[in-house]
């Protein structure tokens, strides 16, 4: 993936998930201010009702179109026009609030004519047992004789337990954010040390082929000399000595390749082969390296014709082989069994081998896996060799599977669209 395309995408992601955060404030904001205009409506309404029934019994109704004020938004004051009994108005207060489902604490204030001031106040809780003693202030207002006063000293509080859907919906919202940006930030590192590596693996490799090229060019003209010749242990061990740099040269090409398909893709060059030729030609270069091998193949047709990549098919073949081969504890027999069923072509490689333990089978793909068993300390390689079988087989839309074998041993089956 390209990065301009990675960091759009990021990009993209972040702003949405803040525009939806944005807009759910907002909402929230909104739902704070319509749940206080509710309550300011109960409470009106209560407040009304409390005024009629104090004039309930009077000789006179109140000349009052609406006798209650809104002073602030947790304040009100009720304008009576009538002595009334301040016991008689909490009564009132008590049952219409509970009537209108206002269940927050309130504070009420009396005005005393004689005195000029609001004297009888009175705390009133709805959570605590116990009455709790608090001093109540009001403001005297001017130009009213008989009223009281409502405070909610909790409405705030109030308000947000009764929107708690919406603040834990928020609160979802940015701990999903806050994962995002966690999961986004842990990805860019992760990028940067995957880069990191095969800028290492590069650059290691590179440095590693030239001493190593001078030492082949070198090898190669010393077994050519009499003197080597003549003796058979120099001989021997010059043979040894090409060999070897020759195998690790081999490991070099594969970790060069395998970085740069991590980079880039690669390239292939289909063209429609008869697979049988193919895999007979890849088993004879194999038993140049193992001329012990017995490997067959048990097919129902030689006409199997499929679309591949010459060059990268025999690798993924030899690569098979070699890896059945080397995980050999006694000599090695290896069967490849190739059969059409239902328009996919299955190619089945079962081998004689050690075998891998269940739990491991499903890692044996991944890149520098080497599986801990008791001839991974004799094997020589990076883990890279099944790792390339599955980029081919990818870039192919083919799939492939490794499963244990009833006795011993395991069988990879590859699977591959196909058309008679």
């Amino acid at each position: 993936m390209k990065i301009n395309k990675l960091n759009s995408i990021i990009l993209l992601g972040l702003v949405a998930i803040i525009s939806i955060l944005v807009a759910q404030l907002l909402w929230t904001k909104e739902a704070f201010t319509l749940e206080q205009k509710k309550l300011s409506q109960k409470a009106n309404i209560a407040l009304l009702e409390v005024a009629r029934k104090l004039y309930e019994g009077k000789d006179h109704e109140s000349s009052c179109q609406n006798p209650v004020q809104k002073i602030s938004n947790d304040y009100y004051i009720v304008n009576i026009q009538n002595a009334f009994e301040p016991d008689v108005l909490e009564f009132y207060l008590r049952s219409e609030f509970k009537k209108m489902n206002i269940t927050t604490d309130f504070e009420y204030a009396v005005y005393n004519c004689q005195s000029d001031e609001m004297v009888y106040g009175k705390y009133i809780s709805f959570s605590e047992k116990e009455k709790a003693k608090k001093t109540v202030s009001f403001p005297k207002h001017k130009n009213l004789v008989y009223y009281f006063a409502i405070r909610f000293p909790n409405e705030t509080t109030y308000l947000f337990s009764s929107m708690r859907f919406w603040f834990i919906l928020s609160s979802a919202l940015i701990f999903i954010l806050l994962i995002y940006v966690y999961s986004i930030f842990t990805l860019l590192q992760q990028k940067k040390y995957s880069e990191l590596q095969r800028d290492f693996i590069n650059n290691m490799t590179h440095e590693f082929k030239t001493p190593l090229s001078s030492i082949l060019i070198a090898s190669k003209y010393l077994i050519e000399q009499n003197p080597i010749k003549e003796d058979k242990k120099l001989h021997t061990y010059t043979d040894i000595i090409i060999n070897q740099s020759n195998k690790l040269n081999n490991h070099i090409e594969k970790i060069l390749n395998i970085a740069k398909s991590d980079y880039a893709p690669l390239e292939l060059k289909k063209e429609t082969i008869l697979i049988v030729p193919v895999i007979e030609e890849t088993i004879q270069n194999i038993q140049l390296k193992y001329p012990d091998a017995i490997i067959k193949i048990d097919a129902v047709a030689a006409a199997y014709q499929i679309k591949t990549d010459v060059f990268h098919f025999s690798n993924l073949v030899y690569n098979l082989l070699d890896n059945a081969v080397k995980y050999c504890t006694e000599k090695p027999e290896i069967t490849i069994r190739i059969l059409a069923e239902n328009n996919t072509l299955k190619l089945f490689f079962t081998d004689n081998g050690i075998g891998i333990s269940t739990k491991n089978i499903s890692f044996i793909f991944d890149k520098f896996y080497r599986a801990q068993n008791e001839k991974s300390n004799e094997v020589n390689g990076f883990g890279l060799g099944l790792y390339y079988v599955k980029e081919i087989c990818n870039l192919h839309n083919w799939k492939i599977k490794a499963e244990n074998n009833a006795e011993k041993g395991i069988t990879i089956t590859l699977s591959i669209p196909y058309k008679k």
